[in-house]
């Protein structure tokens, strides 16, 4: 009896040492795929970053009210540029693909605007900037000064060369 009493002992302790070791093991493991999975899949990248990356590249649109436009385009002597387009509006998809990425647009437009993208049937400002500067087809590109009054008006699709000529000309 004290022979079957000695050897339980020791495999419960021979038991509880190997436990030991492959929950170590599976920790280890967890940890290091969870590292890897930090460090290759999700890769973050900061909101200054992505927003210095698209100013390089194409417009930088801010979100903001028209009525907010006005008051930074009243403090700092600034030009609003607006996008009044739809989402149904094929130009106006063709303009932002191609046009709106052109560093060289993106360059002017950010230097010297302040650029608002706004859709005109669901943005709650589209009705009233509508109204105010006529708009009747897309897109239209309006530029604005800081007491409201539209300085240049265009209808239609615009080239990069065209749209760097309007800017060029204010």
């Amino acid at each position: 009896m004290k022979l079957i009493v000695i050897l339980d002992k020791k495999n419960t302790k021979m038991n509880r040492t190997k436990n030991k070791m492959i929950m170590k093991k599976f920790l280890f493991i967890a940890l290091l795929i969870g590292a890897i999975t930090t460090a290759f899949v999700n890769p973050r990248i900061s909101e200054t970053e992505t927003k210095t990356k698209a100013s390089s590249k194409e417009i930088n649109f801010k979100s903001m009210t028209f009525a907010k436009a006005l008051d930074e385009a009243k403090s700092s002597g600034k030009i609003i540029f607006i996008d009044a387009y739809t989402d149904w509006c094929g130009p106006c998809k063709v303009m932002s693909k191609n046009v709106f990425t052109n560093p060289d647009v993106a360059k002017i437009f950010n230097d010297k605007f302040i650029n608002l993208k706004i859709e005109m049937e669901k943005n709650s400002d589209g009705p009233e900037i509508a109204r105010l500067y006529k708009v009747s087809a897309y897109p239209t590109l309006i530029f604005v000064d800081g007491s409201g009054r539209a300085v240049k008006k265009a209808i239609g699709y615009k080239s990069a060369e065209e749209l760097i000529a309007i800017a060029n000309g204010l």
